[in-house]
């Protein structure tokens, strides 16, 4: 068939000062500090837009007592404490700010990809609970759900993600959302972590990495990213080859899903306005 999808437009929901080390754990510079941009993607597919990720849950950001409940003390948040800025001010939804900067309404949106369930990708995703599916990985979703302390551990905090009225639609590897979206999993930095393949109308395409891999480097070096409870970072190397692989066999650009470089960059290409 072929495919429907019209355009992408990414979108940035702000910005997370982090260790690169998070990005590459085994790589050079492990004390450095680098400035990530929080990224989302939007599928233009006629009928509407599939949206990849959500970015932050606002209120927990802002909010100093919230803010210290799912990332301090720093004994529990193995001393990751980021520094977060959101594509808005005030009392604003970073997410409604973003859709807003390129002239997109969320309600035009009728499905949702969530790469995985990290509070940078998922804190949004009450804004589309009993509206439109909701589209995550079975082992995701399974290790999320079966202990909440343990996911909050790990940074996937239920007061993002636990809705009863999400409409989730789980997969068990690679799904055709529609003619043209495709996620792939990639599983390694999370259990159940997803990636997103787009197929534009002229042959050519894109591979949305995310988090499987955030830097160019980790394409390029084959650099791991950092794993699942403390997981040796190599598990992760499996999921980069394999979405390299796709995109080579396709000729699709390889996207990787936190580069401060790239990402702005691409939005400049496509002549999307970012939050910077």
């Amino acid at each position: 068939m072929p495919t429907a999808v019209r355009r992408v437009i990414p979108l940035t929901f702000g910005w997370e000062h982090l260790p690169k080390a998070i990005s590459t754990p085994k790589g050079p510079d492990p004390e450095r500090h680098m400035r990530f941009p929080v990224p989302g993607l939007l599928v233009d597919v006629g009928d509407g837009y599939i949206l990849l990720d959500t970015g932050f849950n606002a209120t927990v950001v802002r909010d100093p007592y919230l803010y210290e409940r799912y990332w301090g003390p720093p004994e529990r948040s193995l001393g990751i404490s980021p520094i977060v800025e959101l594509a808005t001010e005030g009392d604003a939804d970073p997410l409604e700010a973003a859709f807003e900067l390129v002239g997109v309404d969320p309600a035009d949106v009728v499905a949702v990809v969530v790469s995985h369930f990290h509070n940078d990708h998922s804190g949004g995703l009450r804004v589309f609970a009993d509206r439109v599916p909701v589209h995550v990985q079975r082992k995701e979703y399974d290790f999320a759900f079966a202990d909440q302390r343990r996911a909050e551990n790990d940074f996937m905090h239920h007061i993002d993600f636990d809705h009863p009225r999400i409409d989730w639609r789980i997969a068990d590897g690679d799904v055709e959302i529609c003619p043209g979206v495709t996620t792939l999993l990639s599983a390694g930095h999370t259990p159940g972590h997803q990636s997103l393949m787009v197929e534009m109308p002229d042959g050519s395409g894109f591979v949305f990495a995310s988090d499987a891999a955030d830097l160019q480097e980790n394409l390029d070096d084959e650099q791991p990213v950092t794993a699942t409870e403390g997981q040796d970072p190599d598990v992760t190397i499996e999921a980069i080859r394999r979405l390299k692989a796709i995109s080579s066999e396709k000729g699709y650009r390889l996207i990787p899903g936190h580069d401060p470089v790239v990402w702005p960059s691409f939005a400049a290409e496509l002549g999307v306005p970012m939050f910077t």
